[in-house]
């Protein structure tokens, strides 16, 4: 019988997250949730492609960030941008106001939490908790409410 309950967690920092980030990605098979309140246009870019890919094999895709016009000065244009891009690539967008929750969900089992934005990060002391439980990342979904927003597979 299968464990829901059953997890097991990692830390990694700005220098480590990327590497596991990707290849948990890329082996993505049904959905994709991330949260992150800041968005930078060489940041996007570098998941765009990614991101077609996964569309393409019908996994689906849930940014939720701020909006554009809470970002200061410049950043708003860049904001704008990268939400069309992802968008374009078949990113489902949320914008919700005063947002600053930094997470992702892959397949509503493997669960990232802590302090790195992961489409804006560039160069800063950073921490991620690596978490794989389905049972955590339901409980994690439903505590962010965003289940109304994704298929149950």
């Amino acid at each position: 019988m299968f464990n829901l309950r059953k997890s097991s967690s990692k830390l990694y920092d700005q220098n480590t997250f990327d590497d596991q980030f990707m290849r948990d990605l890329r082996r993505a098979r049904k959905s994709v949730i991330i949260e992150s309140p800041f968005l930078r246009a060489a940041r996007v870019e570098r998941f765009t492609p990614i991101f077609h890919r996964l569309k393409r094999r019908g996994v689906e895709i849930l940014l939720n960030t701020k909006p554009p016009g809470e970002h200061d000065g410049i950043y708003q244009l860049q904001a704008r941008e990268s939400l069309s891009s992802l968008q374009s690539a078949g990113v489902e967008v949320l914008l919700t106001v005063k947002h600053h929750r930094k997470l992702a969900i892959i397949d509503r089992e493997i669960i990232y939490e802590g302090s790195l934005n992961i489409l804006s990060y560039r160069d800063s002391c950073e921490i991620m908790r690596r978490t794989t439980s389905a049972f955590e990342a339901e409980v994690l979904i439903d505590f962010i409410g965003l289940n109304k927003f994704m298929e149950v597979r």
